[in-house]
């Protein structure tokens, strides 16, 4: 049976996607009720886009052993407090050693160097929920890379991003929990993921309750 001191643990292993699906649903039950998770949630969620970009590179190889990611999770951690290059190379190398291992050559730009293409924003607020979004969308070889600030949710939420496509197919990008405080007043959710569509294909995007029974808002694209 798992302790609920591993359940924190899982934080990690779920964020770089090698929960299996029972214990993926079984930490996202857990992340909804649990402050200190949320607040690791948002800590680690730079690191989707990292590893949808080392998809790219190189095959993905046997799940890492618990030993393995723990240690990842805590040098992910520790990086965010370091400077923006030093920060870049631990969390982007932690993401090799899940998706490429050796095999995967890894370039880590100086940080004078200019920024990569800005994604195309998209804002919207429900004039019911009153839920304001803004999602940027970064066309890749793969899809879309999809972030996400989500802004006057009331908790306690689960909720997911979803993507719409013009022939109506639906992706999930990402979920994610709301505690019962939300995020504060002034505060905003800040997540990412991806979606396998290309953005011309995307009409719009959809903030859901996990249940998919309320709707918080709709974000059209005109890409």
């Amino acid at each position: 049976m798992t302790s609920h001191q591993d359940e924190h643990l899982d934080v990690g292993a779920y964020v770089l996607g090698v929960l299996d699906p029972a214990d993926r649903l079984r930490f996202e039950a857990h992340l909804a009720g649990c402050p200190r998770c949320s607040a690791e949630m948002d800590e680690l969620g730079g690191l989707e886009p990292l590893l949808a970009e080392l998809v790219e590179a190189g095959p993905v190889l046997e799940q890492p052993s618990d030993h393995l990611l723990g240690r990842l999770v805590d040098e992910v951690s520790a990086a965010r407090r370091r400077t923006r290059t030093r920060r870049l190379f631990l969390v982007a190398a932690a993401a090799v050693l899940v998706i490429g291992g050796p095999a995967v050559t890894l370039a880590v730009t100086h940080e004078d160097k200019p920024a990569a293409v800005a994604a195309q924003q998209f804002s919207a607020t429900d004039p019911t929920t009153g839920v304001s979004a803004t999602v940027g969308v970064t066309q890749k070889k793969w899809g879309s890379q999809v972030s996400l600030a989500l802004s006057n949710v009331q908790g306690p939420k689960q909720c997911d991003l979803i993507a719409v496509s013009r022939a109506g197919e639906r992706q999930t990008v990402t979920s994610w929990s709301v505690p019962p405080t939300g995020y504060g007043a002034d505060a905003a959710l800040q997540t990412s993921g991806g979606a396998a569509l290309q953005p011309s294909e995307i009409d719009h995007f959809e903030v859901r309750t996990l249940d998919g029974k309320q709707l918080l808002v709709s974000v059209p694209l005109q890409v």
